[in-house]
């Protein structure tokens, strides 16, 4: 490797770099990582992705639903299901009490007799109407709370889970739009799948048992003859359960598709109204949503068959036992009575009423579980780089040496385009290294690998002579300051996003990254000050101020290591000069890599280095540094 002053390589750089400042516009090359790379990631992504992997029609188990209750949702939940077994008893016995009123009715001797008996079926009704109201209560109240206690957890757990995965998960596997409508759309199936609907199913699953109970037990064989029509029933509730679980898994996928183009968007919705690009977004939504209208119909059709049938079905057996039951009364042999059987076919009524009524629940659990597979695969996924990983050390000081030593690498969603092979470069603490060269040829990978957001396929990235492997990783990168060309503010208060720097940051902490920053005079300046909102994506803010505010954000936390990816490129000159006073500011004393294209921002580099296809071609040694 060619090594020479820095005024050489300044000047061999200056040959050329007209050429680059004419492609800086041009798309970034797949090897370049900036903040925007995962939004770039997501444009490219086929919709079509997603339909291929809901074509298994994945679902998990019932009982897998529960898997996130604690002690108190299983008391809730045992709690819940006695209530809705009480509830579920007290219309089978009704009509026990409704066979008691006939019966007082036809056998009493006189209208004395009539008095007190119906009397006393009114008071069995009341006793039974406080019953089934506490029972009401229990069942509806346990199993709303749990729902939503176990769903918060799940909504929890999965953020968490996801803010947890390496960045190669956000390339290759998932979306903002995606997790935003799994947070939003999928959690509330969940929670409907295993919460009122389950104490509404079992209650159902009570009246069904104890009304075929007190039809045997008031005519045994009316009923046997009668419930030749469930076999009918069962076969057309399995088909209704198949069917709706594989289309609602398809329309899972279809409305998750739909939530991506939103998002995009919505999230680029200047680059859109310049383009007018609305049609184009409306057309790509009206597709994914043709998908899931799709679904839906078929998903409709099959529980409107599903229930038709049970509904046929069901009716044709109550003809069954009038018809039959008339022959039974006629038949004195038989000891049958007009009120035996109005009490039979009541009872039955019931039962079998309450099957057909189980329908929306069987739908609701079969769209819970599609939905829930998807979640509870990425809540059960372990990161390849876990950044709550505590197992690894830490270092007890940190000088800021970096090393990459032989590193092959590349990125996970372009595996056959090799970034780096063989790629080595120190760079000793309290130094700044300027990296330069054409777009595409691994400036910003050096900063992607450094913070590691990606870990290289061969060779080690060293921080003091460590592999950053074996180092804890949010310790790591609490000694990592980074400042994109793209600043990425939050909407919030300016306040709120510098203070992101660091957990707990003072007041006073804030005003001094904000002076050191060249932040203060604008600031200031603001009605509100520090408590000044920045807007959605900091769209109140000029490119200068949102820069500034992402270099305080930076040293809030005194980095050792500072990573500038390209921070002053996309400024104009006024903007530029503030920003590198406070870039040169801030640089001292630290060990400092700097990714540029412009030669003005490299000039006080003590190093500079000539990058091209993934190589040093070119390095220098700056004498007046």
């Amino acid at each position: 490797m060619e090594k020479g002053a820095s005024s050489e390589v300044m000047a061999k750089e200056h040959g050329w770099h007209g050429d680059l400042e004419k492609n800086r516009e041009a798309s970034s090359s797949n090897s370049e990582v900036k903040e925007t790379g995962k939004i770039e990631n997501e444009n490219i992504r086929d919709p079509e992705d997603s339909e291929k992997k809901g074509e298994n029609n994945h679902t998990v188990p019932f009982y897998k639903l529960f898997s996130f209750a604690d002690p108190s949702d299983v008391f809730l939940m045992i709690l819940g299901s006695v209530g809705a077994l009480a509830n579920g008893a007290a219309l089978p016995l009704m009509t026990v009490l409704f066979g008691n009123l006939i019966q007082s009715f036809g056998g009493a001797k006189d209208i004395h007799d009539v008095v007190h008996r119906v009397s006393k079926v009114s008071l069995e009704f009341v006793y039974l109407a406080a019953g089934s109201g506490v029972a009401s209560f229990l069942q509806v109240a346990c199993w709303m709370v749990t729902g939503e206690r176990q769903a918060t957890r799940i909504r929890n757990l999965y953020l968490k889970t996801i803010l947890r995965q390496e960045i190669a998960f956000f390339d290759m596997e998932t979306s903002t739009g995606e997790v935003v409508g799994r947070m939003s759309g999928d959690t509330v199936l969940i929670q409907d799948a295993m919460g009122e609907k389950v104490g509404k199913f079992i209650q159902l699953t009570s009246t069904f048992f104890g009304g075929f109970i007190v039809a045997f037990v008031q005519g045994w064989l009316l009923s046997l003859v009668m419930l030749s029509i469930i076999p009918l029933l069962v076969v057309a509730g399995a088909i209704l359960s198949i069917v709706v679980s594989k289309m609602a898994s398809k329309g899972q996928e279809s409305y998750g598709d739909a939530a991506v183009i939103v998002e995009q968007a919505i999230g680029s919705i200047r680059t859109v109204a310049s383009f007018t690009g609305e049609k184009i977004s409306v057309y790509k939504y009206k597709n994914a949503l043709r998908k899931a209208y799709t679904a839906s119909v078929q998903e409709g059709l099959a529980a409107g068959l599903g229930l038709g049938f049970a509904m046929f079905f069901m009716f044709c057996g109550y003809a069954l036992g009038v018809w039959y039951g008339g022959k039974l009364i006629l038949d004195k042999s038989k000891g049958y009575t007009g009120a035996d059987v109005i009490n039979v076919i009541f009872a039955l009524l019931t039962g079998s009423f309450s099957l057909g009524q189980a329908s929306p629940c069987l739908t609701a659990f079969a769209a819970g579980q599609a939905a829930a597979y998807k979640m509870f695969e990425t809540i059960s996924r372990k990161p390849e780089i876990d950044a709550y990983d505590t197992s690894k050390k830490k270092l007890d000081g940190i000088n800021g040496d970096i090393e990459f030593r032989d590193v092959y690498f590349s990125y996970p969603s372009r595996s056959d385009e090799q970034i780096f092979r063989g790629f080595s470069i120190l760079i000793t603490s309290g130094t700044t290294a300027a990296l330069v060269g054409e777009s595409g040829s691994g400036k910003s990978t050096v900063i992607s690998l450094i913070e590691r957001f990606y870990d290289p396929q061969a060779g080690e990235v060293l921080i003091d002579g460590t592999n950053i492997k074996d180092l804890q990783l949010r310790w790591l990168r609490g000694k990592i300051g980074l400042v994109s060309q793209e600043p990425v503010l939050f909407a919030s208060s300016i306040k709120d996003n510098i203070s992101y720097g660091k957990d707990n940051a003072t007041i006073e902490e804030i005003k001094v990254a904000a002076e050191l920053a060249n932040a203060s005079k604008f600031i200031d300046k603001m009605p509100q000050g520090l408590d000044s909102m920045v807007g959605e994506h900091g769209t109140q803010l000029s490119g200068g101020q949102k820069q500034r505010i992402a270099i305080a954000r930076a040293i809030l936390k005194d980095p050792k290591i500072l990573l500038l990816d390209e921070a002053t490129s996309a400024l104009d000159a006024e903007s530029e000069r503030v920003v590198q006073e406070a870039l040169d500011r801030v640089m001292m004393n630290r060990t400092t890599v700097i990714v540029a294209h412009r030669l003005s921002t490299v000039r006080n580099a003590d190093t500079i280095a000539v990058i091209h296809r993934g190589s040093i071609v070119e390095k220098g040694i700056n004498p007046t540094s």
